[in-house]
């Protein structure tokens, strides 16, 4: 007979079946500590990891079709004070993760065996809390945004370690540096941050920061909390703290075209998490009231329909959202137990 698990996997994998929510995976039988602030899965998608509020402050599960294996042994080294960002590397064989206390930033090795051995800190920290951290697509740089002046910091990085790190852009964010991402070609570096214009971006490449981009026409309406590229790397969208709290833009190498049209159904207030899926075709938003998580089709001419909420909805604020590399499940970081909630997905 099947189990609970096991009888999700099988009749609601996220390739088949009605489109949008299938019914919620089983919780994880050791459940994060505290407040679920980020959440990221492996690039492989056999592994789950989130950023919370209270010790370990890190915390990783195996993940497959089943849902949930047996959490991950600690690593050895804790961060210190509040996780707030996740990442592993596009190799998959590196974690990071942003955090309050100094050093602000820790980098572990990954693998099937769980935690390796912290990396040294980097010889020059981040500027104050860490409060997210993202790797460049080639692997070959790492980002973190901070609650400091200069509060973004990049390091190239490799299988050493952390290198010199690149010099402060020529214009800094306005204001504490909520979210970092980089573009999937790897050309331009985006920030979501507290003070107006709330997103900033920034030509890159192995020479560090270019000149600022032109500001959008139309801002986002409030602190921006997170920021997604699509996956083509045609739109770049902003989740902010002021209706209607979601604000997506076209992208190109001339920077940012006229702001799509708001959704018809807006997002309850106040949206802190924002991802694509894989494919590009759906835009998922996590925010402060129910139902904690919003997800819309997306295409070049904007938002659809709103998707059906799920029939289990996340318990409290929705801090975080991540789509599998499959873009058969996606999972919502959330401030109330169990803090993870994770359904299979159907574009």
């Amino acid at each position: 007979m099947l189990g609970r698990s096991a009888l999700l996997a099988a009749t609601n994998s996220g390739s088949s079946g009605p489109p949008g929510f299938g019914a919620k995976y089983a919780d994880p039988s050791t459940l994060p500590g505290g407040n679920c602030n980020s959440i990221a899965f492996s690039p492989a998608g056999n592994a789950i990891a989130v950023a919370h509020s209270n010790s370990p402050f890190i915390t990783a599960y195996p993940w497959s079709a089943a849902g949930f294996g047996a959490k991950y042994t600690d690593p050895g080294t804790l961060p210190t004070i509040a996780g707030r960002g996740v990442a592993f590397s596009p190799a998959g064989n590196v974690i990071a993760m942003a955090h309050f206390g100094s050093p602000f930033i820790n980098v572990y090795p990954w693998s099937t065996a769980g935690f390796g051995t912290k990396y040294t800190n980097p010889a020059t920290l981040p500027a104050g809390i860490g409060l997210a951290v993202a790797f460049s697509p080639a692997g070959d740089a790492l980002a973190v945004a901070h609650g400091t002046s200069p509060f973004v910091t990049v390091y190239p990085w490799s299988t050493a370690g952390f290198g010199a790190k690149y010099t402060n852009p020529g214009t800094l964010p306005t204001g504490q540096c909520e979210r970092v991402a980089f573009s999937p070609a790897g050309d331009a570096l985006a920030v979501a941050h507290g003070t107006s214009p709330f997103v900033t971006v920034y030509p890159w490449s192995t020479a560090g920061f270019g000149t600022k981009y032109t500001n959008p026409a139309t801002l986002p309406a409030g602190i921006g909390y997170a920021i997604a590229f699509a996956p083509a790397g045609d739109a770049l969208a902003v989740a902010h703290g002021t209706s209607p709290f979601i604000s997506v833009y076209p992208w190109s190498a001339g920077g940012f075209g006229l702001k799509y049209a708001d959704p018809a159904t807006l997002p309850a207030p106040l949206a802190s998490g924002v991802a694509f899926s894989p494919a590009g075709n759906a835009l998922a938003v996590a925010h402060g009231n129910s139902p904690f998580v919003t997800v819309y089709p997306w295409s070049t001419a904007g938002f659809g329909t709103k998707y059906t909420n799920p029939a289990t909805l996340p318990a409290g604020i929705g801090q975080s959202v991540a789509f599998s590399p499959a873009g058969d499940a996606i999972a919502v970081g959330h401030v109330s137990t169990p803090l993870i909630s994770v359904y299979p997905w159907n574009s």
